[in-house]
């Protein structure tokens, strides 16, 4: 075979296999169509079947539904019935009762018409008795007129005032004797609250200076505070007002000053420059400012600490503030923020017993010598500079007129002010409360008087307010007004250069004229 023929027969096998293929490919193909309609019309007779199937059973479902709601509705009209029936039952049954209360209201009525037409006659009978009967009276009373020779508003009268004559003996009687039983009583329970409220607060014995110590550890350091020409010295005693004494007291600088809050700076300021040994006027100055601050803030912790241990509340910045200074406050020897707080407790232990109020009297007693706190207006009473005090800061007006009361300056309108009054005598009074002693104080007085009564035309001298004032009282024939302003700043000269004193003494010179004539 050759090649040619071998190329025929690959061809016409491929032909012959092109041609079976296809008539094979459409015999596939006829018979994929044929099953695809079989399908078909299988799918279409299967859906045609549900929908029949899905109609009946929504049909049987909603035929369900309206007989379900056909039942709810003839039951919810049943339901609706019956409450009708029952309002309208409940409403006969109303109006049976109240046809019945009408009857009954009616026969009632009835019944107290009856009443008040026998009521009416009954009172009628009754006008002419008493008509009898005043005539009766009438007649009685002109008889007994007659024997007695007396009328009968006469004899009422004399009868009136010979029991209230009686009455008013046995009612002066009786008063009187309440009045001695009441006294008896008072004394013995006013001792008794007074003895207890002693008896329970425990306080310490004075210890305030009018002078501090500093104590050094060598004399070289005294050269140091004098400085050069003594300007350190003058700079410390100008800068905290102290003076400051340097003397052969070995081992030691003497600070003297009345005011304890100077003398504490004075202190600290001087310790601070020893401490850190540069001591010229510029670092004086510098560090007793900073020591001012210090004591400034002390001071506040001195007072919230106070009104936080008495259990105090409420209280203004500024009154807290002016506790705190008090701790640099002394009267006659005695701190005056140790005699507040003892004047509180005494107060509160008074008040307790006699049923005041506890919380106002232990503040009363804190604040009742705030007024010697400020040095800015010297010339009021402390009693009513502190009463105007508690008053600008809204304390209670119980409150300011116990501190304004606690001398007498002004009325006493309150309980509460004669407890202040008598507990702050008792804190004064009691044994080791004041270092001064009454003599040293009356002579003190004395002296203050005496001085005054020396000058020529001074015809009384009263020295007021615990030596506090010095009232002169001069001849006006021989004092002219004038005269009496100069008396006054010699006055005055002559004690702050003479006398030893607290504080500051108010000198008032008196010059009065009187114009005398009789009528005959």
């Amino acid at each position: 075979m050759n090649i040619i023929q071998i190329v025929l027969y690959i061809f016409i096998g491929l032909a012959s296999g092109v041609v079976i293929g296809r008539f094979l490919l459409r015999s596939l193909f006829r018979n994929q169509e044929i099953n695809a309609q079989n399908k078909a019309k299988k799918i279409l007779k299967d859906a045609e079947t549900n929908a029949e199937i899905l109609r009946k059973d929504k049909l049987l479902e909603a035929r369900e539904k309206f007989l379900q709601m056909k039942a709810d509705h003839e039951q919810e009209i049943n339901s609706k019935n019956n409450t009708i029936n029952q309002r309208e039952n409940s409403i006969k049954q109303k109006e049976q009762s109240l046809n019945q209360k009408i009857e009954n209201l009616t026969r009632k009525e009835d019944e107290l018409t009856n009443v008040k037409a026998n009521l009416e006659k009954q009172i009628e009978l009754a006008k002419k008795k008493q008509e009898d009967i005043d005539v009766l009276k009438g007649q009685h009373i002109q008889k007994m007129e007659s024997i007695a020779g007396l009328s009968a508003e006469d004899a009422k009268n004399q009868l009136i005032d010979s029991l209230r004559e009686e009455a008013r003996t046995q009612a002066m009687i009786q008063i009187k004797d309440i009045v001695d039983e009441a006294k008896l009583t008072a004394s013995k329970e006013a001792k008794k609250v007074v003895i207890q409220t002693i008896q329970r607060t425990a306080t310490e014995s004075a210890i305030e200076n009018t002078v501090s110590i500093f104590n050094i550890e060598n004399d070289e350091i005294k050269g140091r505070v004098i400085g050069r020409e003594g300007r350190n010295i003058r700079a410390l005693e100008a800068a905290t007002g102290i003076e400051i004494i340097v003397d052969d007291t070995p081992e030691a600088i003497i600070l003297s000053g009345f005011d304890p809050v100077r003398r504490e700076i004075a202190r600290l300021a001087l310790h601070r420059l020893v401490t850190d040994g540069r001591i010229h006027p510029a670092r004086i100055e510098e560090v007793v400012a900073k020591t001012k601050k210090q004591i400034e803030d002390e001071i506040v912790e001195i007072g919230e600490r106070t009104v936080i241990d008495l259990g105090i509340h409420g209280l203004h910045p500024e009154l807290i503030r002016m506790v705190g200074r008090m701790r640099y406050r002394s009267s006659y020897g005695q701190n005056l923020l140790q005699h507040s707080r003892e004047v509180a407790n005494f107060c509160a232990t008074m008040a307790a017993e006699l049923g005041l109020n506890v919380k106002l009297a232990k503040r009363a007693g804190l604040l009742h010598d705030i007024g010697k706190v400020p040095d800015d207006n010297p010339e009021l009473p402390h009693a009513i500079l502190g009463m105007q005090l508690a008053e600008k800061y809204k304390e209670h007006p119980e409150v300011c007129n116990a501190i304004g009361a606690h001398h007498d300056e002004v009325e006493m309108t309150s309980m509460i002010s004669p407890i202040i009054q008598a507990c702050d005598a008792i804190s004064g009074a009691r044994p080791g409360a004041r270092r001064e002693v009454v003599e040293s104080y009356i002579r003190r007085l004395k002296e203050l008087e005496s001085l005054a009564l020396s000058y020529p035309g001074v015809e009384k001298t009263f020295a007021i307010q615990a030596g506090r004032e010095l009232r002169v009282v001069v001849e006006s024939e021989r004092i002219t007004d004038a005269a009496a302003e100069i008396l006054a700043a010699d006055i005055s000269n002559r004690i702050q250069t003479e006398m030893t004193y607290p504080g500051q003494i108010k000198v008032t010179v008196i010059r009065e004229t009187r114009s005398v004539s009789y009528a005959k």
